[in-house]
């Protein structure tokens, strides 16, 4: 099945379907016939183009709902059971986040042959930025202000969810190499468990003095993570995974989609993955000085403040870990693209452009200059 009826985010959308079929009205009637109170009648109103997951938005006899599908080689049913903790804990400390449905059976999580799927509840709010792209910046300074703030509460109240790592490695925004005393000794590590890294790594010469420019600014931010306290954190906070209360430049969010990528790690991990998503132009860099949103990113930092405040210090290693918040999931999408689809291709840009030219970007003016918005005033 190719994409040519169905677009998707990423670099070659039709590369990416042919990985990921979409999801047909066959597929979803099977899953929600497994749920007695929306059994009869369903209509597909929208497919999302994230990459990763198959999405609808699905009407029902009872009311919509959204059906989520991916491949059980990506995640467990043990893995989304962790995800699903998470979401409930969350709720119960007043986030705003959708409802997971059980079947007749009580499960959350529902096998069907290679595929694991997820029935979710509508998330409140409008869904101003569904079909924008994570590279793309936020629209209003009060967006970016009030994403801010509701990712400290997530924060806030995630802070006494005690659960281990997460089961899954693949497609997870993970901390491990960031954490680790020597990068190159981390990627090593984690080619015995990322089998697609590993095959990726060994076809790539010279990848290690590549990495030499990212190696030592993870030497500078040693040992000031290492006694950070670990939080599971969203992982993936662009305003896309976000629902807002009105349509207003100052509109508040009113819901959080997509924990996905969720798993321990800590807070300025999850603000520097926000300023990441929604303050730089990634798909526009040739626009130079305008590809960086300075404001976007104070505001995105000023909001988090109100709720949770920053000491300088935290904001001075909040910049410096801006330009590494991306090594892990980099190696994650690497080990993915590889591993379960020898899609070269899709390696390489995940290396050359996610891991290594993000990181690159930071020493440009405009890049200096986001960093130089976060920090302190002198």
């Amino acid at each position: 099945m190719t994409a040519s009826n169905h677009s998707l985010h990423g670099w070659d959308s039709d590369q990416i379907a042919l990985y990921r079929p979409r999801l047909e009205d066959a597929d979803v009637a099977a899953v929600l016939a497994r749920f007695p109170e929306l059994h009869g009648p369903a209509q597909i109103l929208w497919r999302s183009p994230r990459p990763f997951s198959a999405v609808a938005r699905v009407r029902t006899p009872a009311g919509e709902v959204f059906v989520k599908r991916q491949h059980q080689r990506v995640r467990t049913l043990a893995a989304l059971g962790e995800e699903h903790a998470l979401l409930q804990h969350l709720r119960s400390r007043a986030i705003p986040v959708p409802r997971v449905l059980a079947d007749a059976a009580g499960m959350t999580a529902i096998p069907a042959g290679e595929w694991v799927y997820e029935v979710h509840a509508p998330a409140a709010g409008l869904d101003l930025y569904r079909d924008t792209p994570s590279w793309t910046p936020l629209r209003e300074l009060g967006h970016a202000r009030h994403a801010g703030r509701m990712l400290a509460r997530l924060h806030r109240a995630a802070a006494d969810f005690d659960a281990r790592q997460r089961s899954a490695t693949l497609l997870v925004a993970r901390d491990d190499a960031l954490r680790a005393p020597d990068l190159h000794a981390a990627i090593e590590a984690q080619t015995a468990w990322r089998p697609g890294l590993a095959a990726y790594l060994a076809g790539r010469d010279g990848w290690r003095e590549e990495l030499a420019p990212l190696a030592a600014r993870h030497r500078s931010l040693q040992p000031r993570l290492a006694g950070l306290p670990r939080l599971w954190t969203h992982g993936d906070w662009h305003a896309s995974n976000l629902c807002w209360a009105g349509s207003d430049a100052d509109a508040e969010v009113a819901a959080v989609l997509d924990f996905g990528l969720c798993a321990p790690t800590f807070a300025l991990y999850d603000l520097a993955t926000a300023i990441e998503r929604n303050a730089v132009a990634w798909l526009q860099l040739e626009r130079g000085m305008d590809a960086a949103h300075p404001d976007t990113a104070r505001a995105l930092v000023g909001g988090y403040a109100e709720v949770l405040p920053l000491a300088d210090a935290e904001r001075v290693l909040l910049a410096d870990l801006l330009p590494l918040v991306q090594i892990d999931f980099a190696l994650s999408e690497i080990d993915y693209y590889q591993g379960e689809f020898g899609a070269r291709t899709q390696a390489d840009q995940a290396w050359e452009g996610f891991l290594l030219a993000h990181a690159a970007w930071f020493e440009t003016p405009p890049g200096l200059a986001l960093l130089a918005a976060i920090r302190p005033p002198a």
